[in-house]
């Protein structure tokens, strides 16, 4: 399909300065983020001292390996607002995490936080097509979750017009589309793959919907998983990331003109990738986990920020930023299974390469004595009744595919359309692993 290419007045003049011009930015930024959250953070002073580092250490960008690691763990041990750098009277807005394997993670917002949080989704919605006067559907979650809102602000930043449906009821979400006529739509997309099966249950055609971008994210998701959406809706599907500990939705967005990872908006967010086992600092190119360090954040500064993300860090192509390739998964989400490492997207992509199958399935592992059981369950395609017998031919080509690629043997189920639970707000629930801890 055509795509909208971006004008010399789309791109802000970061967006085309020199690697030098960023990197000079970036060590003037860090120098400031180092400083302000050692002298306002109490945890981070102490992490500082215990390391041996203190912010004036820092003089090249290189310093920063120097500095220690904050985790998910630090935000839980400080909850609630034990980390914010600025006065709580200071904080505009509070959001967090669902909590449900613990304490939830909170983060605050001051009112330039929010503002430069709302620029940067902008800019994201600007890459991935939109423009001024553009509708767009938002059916992120509001609330606590930050997808709704950051999406939201962003969107009015542009200039667009804004659907505030959020998640869940998707025989209106249809219906509003087809009503209000939306150029783009900003959900998870594992729930774009429940509006469109709302489409074809209807007896709509999903391809004659006026959306014509879908931004997706908060999930990890696969080529393959793009590939049917696009194809079923006739839409560009363009990945963005973010995550809450850092700002949100907007940390990086892909270009819709290339489509070949999430851009990093280097004059916010300094990324790094590390051994996940050693901490060691790889090379661009290099597969690890993805770490950052936030720039410019008032209320809530994060300091090599692991996010568990499993990805590498590629050279700039469309803008002057680097990019980071597909997550492959998480390194907290990874199953070892009798030894081997299984990541849910190596299972999603063989399941969306068979042509009967669609894009829902689960995982769920048990154990067998001393012996781990997986079972995955996947569905045919809307419309589509399978005979047992091709049902079970399926099942077995994606079982003999599995043990092939990942090296694990797997029981298949290949059940009718609709029978999984769908997630109608937030991210998809994929894996259910029953073991004994």
């Amino acid at each position: 399909m055509p795509v909208r290419q971006p004008a010399p007045g789309d791109l802000e003049p970061i967006e085309t300065a020199s690697r030098d011009e960023i990197a000079a930015l970036q060590l003037q930024r860090l120098r400031q983020t180092l400083r302000h959250a050692y002298d306002n953070v109490p945890h981070y002073r102490q992490a500082f001292d215990a390391r041996g580092v203190h912010p004036d250490d820092l003089k090249t960008l290189a310093d920063l390996a120097k500095f220690p690691f904050t985790t998910k763990k630090d935000l839980r041990d400080h909850y609630p607002f034990g980390l914010f750098a600025v006065p709580r009277t200071q904080v505009a807005r509070i959001h967090a995490s669902s909590g449900t394997t613990g304490k939830p993670t909170v983060v605050g917002y001051t009112a330039g936080d929010i503002d430069r949080w709302a620029d940067l989704v902008a800019r994201s919605i600007r890459a991935a097509g939109g423009r001024a006067g553009d509708i767009v559907h938002i059916a992120y979650g509001y609330g606590l979750f930050t997808g709704g809102l950051g999406a939201h602000y962003g969107a009015e930043r542009l200039g667009c017009t804004v659907i505030p449906m959020s998640g869940g009821q998707t025989e209106k979400q249809v219906q509003l589309i087809r009503d209000f006529q939306p150029d783009l739509i900003m959900v998870t997309p594992s729930y774009m793959q429940v509006i469109v099966e709302e489409f074809a249950r209807q007896g709509l055609d999903p391809r004659e919907m006026s959306v014509k971008v879908g931004i997706f994210g908060a999930e990890p998701w696969t080529e393959a998983m793009r590939r049917e959406i696009e194809e079923k809706a006739a839409i560009d599907a363009v990945d963005i990331y973010g995550l809450s500990e850092v700002m949100g939705p907007g940390v990086a967005s892909e270009c819709v003109e290339s489509k070949d990872g999430p851009v990093i908006w280097e004059d916010h967010f300094y990324p790094e990738i590390i051994d996940p086992e050693t901490g060691e600092v790889l090379p661009d190119g290099s597969e690890g986990e993805l770490v950052f360090t936030t720039l410019t954040k008032e209320a809530l500064p994060v300091i090599r920020y692991r996010t568990r993300d499993l990805t590498r860090l590629l050279p700039p192509t469309s803008r002057a930023f680097r990019r980071i390739g597909k997550i492959v998964g998480r390194s907290d989400d990874m199953l070892i299974i009798r030894g081997v490492n299984v990541f849910p997207t190596q299972i999603e992509e063989i399941v969306l390469a068979h042509a009967q199958l669609s894009g829902q399935y689960q995982i769920h592992v048990g154990r067998e004595g001393h012996l781990d059981e997986v079972r995955v369950c996947c569905e045919s395609q809307p419309g589509l009744a399978l005979s047992p017998a091709d049902a079970r031919a399926a099942a077995d080509w994606v079982a003999q595919r599995i043990k092939t690629l990942v090296g694990i043997s797997t029981r298949v189920e290949v059940l009718p359309s609709d029978s999984l639970e769908r997630t109608l707000v937030g991210k998809a629930r994929r894996v259910f692993d029953r073991r004994p801890r």
